[in-house]
C-alpha cells in the first residue's frame, strides 16, 4: 500500500491516540490538517466532533457533525454522535430522534440505547426510558453485570455487589464503570477506603475524562482526611473539563476542609456561575460565607437554596445554626407545615425539628422548643452509633497506661517544638471563644479542629505483629519513637498553617483523652481545657445538631455519662501532670475577661496584648457552630440557660450532681 493511500489511516490513528491520551487539542489539529485537503473525510469529521466535545465547544462540534451527516446521511454512528452533542447541551428533546435514528439504522449500537434512555429520562418519559435501558442491558452483558452490582449496592448487599463487579472486571479489566462502582462498594466500609481510592485512581488513569470517577475520588480522599490530595484530584479533573460545575463545587469543599476558606469561596462562586440552580451548592456556598463572617450574604444563599428546594431541611437548620439569627414568620410556618405533613426523610425530619426548636426558643416558648429538640435528638440517635461502654473501657485503659510512673519513665524523649496550643473540652463549652482570644494574638495562628492527634494515636502499633490498639500500643515505644511521632504531628499540622506565626491553636475538643500522649511526643505543647457549667454544657450539646461525630450528644443519659467520663479523665491529667492543663471556665471568662485573658496568655508563655480583649474584631475563618457568637463582644446572656429547661432536665441534674458540687463558687453563682 502506498504512503499516499495509508496517510488517512495514519492520520485517523494519530487523532484517536491523542483523544485516548486526553489531548483533544492535538486531535483537533490532526483532523483539521487532514480536512484542509480532504474536506469530505467522514472519519476525520467525526473525530473532530469528538475533540471539540471534549473541549466543551458544542456549537462547533454540532456544525462539524451536521456536515458529516449531510455527506453520509446513512451513517448510524454520526446520528449517535450528534445526539450526544445535543444531550451535552441539555437539548434532550432534539437528541431523542437522533438516537432513535441511529438505532434504526444500526440496532447493535449498545451505547445509543443507553443514551436514548438517558435523554428520555431527562424529559420525563420514564416508561420509554426504561424500555431503552432494558434494550441496552440486553445487548451488553458487561453492562448487565454492572447494573446487577449497582442494584445490590443500592439494596445494601455490599458483598454481592463486590462479587458482581469483580466478575465483570475479570472478563474486562478495562471496564471503568465497574471500577467506579466497585470503589463505591468498598467505600461503604471505612476500613476499605484505601481499596476504594486505588480503584478510583485506576479508573481516572485509564479514562481521564470520566468525571464521575474524579468526583468520587475526591469524596473518598476527603473521608481519608487527604485534603490536599483531594484538591489535586479536583484540579486534575478541571484540566479535563474546566467548565464542570460539580467539579468546581468539589474543589470548593476540598479547600474548605483543608482550611483555605477564601479559595473555597472563589471556587463556589465559579461553580454557581456555571450552574446557579444547584441547591446543595448554594447551601455549601452559604457555609463558606458564614465561615468568613459574611452573614447577610450567607442568609441570602441559604434562602436561595430553599427557593430551589423547599423541603431542604438541612438549610433551615443551617440558618438556625447561625445562632445570631431569627426566622421570619413565614419560615416558621413552612417548617411547621413540613413536619406536619409527615412525608420527610429521616434526615430532613431531624433538621426541621432542630431548626423549629431554635425558632421557638427565640420566641421564649421553651416547652415547645424542648419538644422539638428532644424529637430531633431521638430521631438522630437512631441514625448514628455510639458505644458508651466501649468508650469508657478505652478511657480506663488510657488512665491505666499513662500513670505518673510511665510518664516519668519516658519524659524528655519527645520533639522539642513548642508551637501547638491545644484547646480541649466538650462541645459548646466555650472552646471557640478561647481559640478566638488566642488567635487575636500577634504570635498565634488559629487553625481549626485538627484530627491529627487522634489519627496519630490510632496509627501507633497498626503494623506491629501483635496489632495492639491505643493506648496499649504505646507500651512498645522506645526513646526515639516519641520524638518521631511528635515530628509527624508537626509535619501534618504544617499543612494547615499559612501565616508564619510561631504558635498555632489546635481546637478539637475531643482530644482530651490524648493529653498524656501529647505530653510525651511534644512536651512543650500547651493545653487549655475549656469548661462550662455541666448543665449548660449538656443543654448546649443537646441543642446542637453536629455535622459529623459527637454521637454521644443525642441521648440524655449517654450525654451525662460522657460528661462524667470527661470529668474523670481531666482529673487524672491534673493528678499525673500537674500544671500541664489550664482550666478556663466560660463563666469566669465572660465575667472577668481581662483577668482570664491574662491567665490564658501567661499559661501559653505569651506577652499580654490588648487586642486579645477585642477578640470580636479579629477577622478570621471560624468553622464551628459558635462562629457568629465569637464575632460579638463579650455577653452574659448565655449564662444559666439551663434554667429555662429545668423541668425537662431532671436526669442531668441527678446524674451530674457530684460534678456540680465541685464547681468553683464563681461558676455556680454565675450559672445558678
Amino acid at each position: 500500500m502506498s504512503s499516499e493511500r495509508r496517510e488517512p489511516e495514519v492520520s485517523v490513528a494519530r487523532a484517536m491516540q491523542a483523544l485516548k491520551a486526553n489531548r483533544p487539542l492535538r486531535a483537533e489539529e490532526v483532523c483539521r490538517d487532514h480536512l484542509l485537503m480532504n474536506p469530505g473525510s467522514i472519519d476525520h469529521l467525526r473525530l473532530l466532533g469528538h475533540a471539540l466535545m471534549k473541549q466543551n465547544r458544542l456549537e462547533e462540534a454540532e456544525r462539524e457533525l451536521r456536515r458529516a451527516l449531510a455527506l453520509r446521511p446513512d451513517f448510524a454512528q454520526v446520528y449517535e454522535d450528534l445526539g450526544s452533542v445535543l444531550a451535552m447541551g441539555r437539548r434532550f428533546e432534539e437528541a431523542v430522534p437522533l438516537f432513535r435514528e441511529a438505532i434504526k439504522r444500526e440496532p447493535r449500537l449498545p451505547l445509543a440505547h443507553r443514551k436514548l434512555g438517558q435523554a428520555l429520562a431527562a424529559v420525563g418519559r420514564g416508561a420509554e426510558a426504561d424500555e431503552a435501558f432494558e434494550e441496552f442491558l440486553e445487548r451488553d452483558p458487561e453492562s448487565r453485570g454492572i447494573a446487577r452490582g449497582v442494584e445490590h449496592l443500592q439494596a445494601g448487599r455490599v458483598d454481592e455487589a463486590v462479587d458482581s463487579l469483580r466478575a465483570v472486571l475479570k472478563g474486562n479489566p478495562d471496564k471503568v464503570d465497574a471500577m467506579r462502582y466497585l470503589a463505591l462498594a468498598y467505600a461503604r466500609d471505612e476500613k476499605n477506603l484505601g481499596d476504594a481510592e486505588a480503584w478510583l485512581r485506576r479508573a481516572t488513569d485509564m479514562a481521564p475524562d470520566y468525571m464521575p470517577a474524579w468526583l468520587d475520588l475526591g469524596l473518598v480522599l476527603a473521608e481519608l482526611n487527604k485534603h490536599m490530595d483531594a484538591i489535586e484530584c479536583y484540579r486534575s479533573a478541571l484540566g479535563n473539563d474546566p467548565d464542570n460545575p460539580a467539579v468546581w463545587a468539589g474543589l470548593a469543599n476540598a479547600y474548605a476542609l483543608a482550611s483555605y476558606p477564601e479559595k473555597s469561596l472563589a471556587a463556589f462562586e465559579k461553580s454557581l456561575s456555571l450552574d446557579p440552580d444547584a441547591p446543595g451548592v448554594q447551601m455549601s456556598f452559604a457555609h463558606s460565607l458564614k465561615t468568613l463572617g459574611h452573614q447577610e450574604r450567607a442568609i441570602e444563599a441559604y434562602r436561595s437554596a430553599i427557593r430551589l428546594k423547599p423541603d431542604f431541611g438541612e438549610v433551615y437548620w443551617s440558618m438556625a445554626n447561625l445562632k445570631a439569627f431569627r426566622f421570619e414568620d413565614a419560615e416558621v410556618a413552612a417548617m411547621r407545615r413540613r413536619l406536619g405533613q409527615g412525608e420527610l426523610s429521616a434526615g430532613a425530619e431531624v433538621h426541621f425539628n432542630f431548626a423549629l426548636a431554635k425558632a421557638l426558643e427565640d420566641d421564649g416558648d421553651y416547652d415547645g422548643a424542648w419538644h422539638h429538640y428532644h424529637a430531633g435528638n431521638t430521631r438522630q440517635r437512631m441514625q448514628v452509633t455510639h458505644d458508651p461502654l466501649g468508650m469508657e473501657k478505652r478511657h480506663d485503659e488510657i488512665i491505666e497506661t499513662f500513670t505518673k510512673a510511665f510518664l516519668a519513665e519516658h519524659a524528655g524523649n519527645g520533639c522539642d517544638d513548642a508551637d501547638p496550643i491545644l484547646i480541649v473540652g466538650l462541645p459548646r463549652s466555650g472552646s471557640t471563644l478561647v481559640e478566638q482570644i488566642l488567635a487575636s494574638h500577634s504570635q498565634v495562628e488559629g487553625t481549626s479542629e485538627l484530627p491529627i492527634l487522634n489519627n496519630l494515636a490510632n496509627s501507633i502499633g497498626r503494623y506491629q505483629p501483635d496489632d495492639l490498639l491505643f493506648p496499649k500500643s504505646v507500651l512498645a515505644l522506645q526513646g526515639r519513637d516519641w520524638a518521631a511521632y511528635g515530628q509527624q504531628y508537626m509535619d501534618d499540622a504544617r499543612r494547615h498553617r499559612s501565616t508564619g506565626a510561631p504558635f498555632f491553636t489546635d481546637k478539637l475538643p475531643n482530644n482530651f483523652p490524648f493529653i498524656g500522649l501529647l505530653h510525651l511526643i511534644l512536651p512543650n505543647a500547651k493545653v487549655i481545657n475549656a469548661r462550662r457549667h455541666p448543665l449548660d454544657t449538656c443543654l448546649g450539646a443537646y441543642k446542637q445538631l453536629f455535622a459529623r461525630g459527637q454521637h454521644f450528644t443525642y441521648d440524655m443519659e449517654e450525654l451525662a455519662h460522657y460528661y462524667r467520663c470527661y470529668d474523670r479523665m481531666l482529673a487524672h491529667w491534673h493528678s499525673v501532670l500537674p500544671g500541664k492543663v489550664l482550666d478556663v471556665h466560660y463563666e469566669d471568662t465572660v465575667s472577668d475577661l481581662e483577668g482570664q485573658v491574662g491567665r490564658i496568655l501567661a499559661h501559653c508563655g505569651l506577652p499580654f496584648e490588648e487586642r486579645c480583649l477585642r477578640f470580636h474584631e479579629t477577622r478570621r475563618a471560624v468553622k464551628t457552630a459558635s462562629s457568629e457568637q465569637v464575632r460579638q463582644p463579650i455577653y452574659t446572656s448565655a449564662l444559666g440557660m439551663w434554667r429555662n429547661y429545668e423541668r425537662h432536665i431532671g436526669l442531668w441534674i441527678d446524674e451530674l450532681a457530684g460534678v456540680i458540687e465541685k464547681l468553683p463558687s464563681s461558676v455556680s453563682q454565675a450559672s445558678g
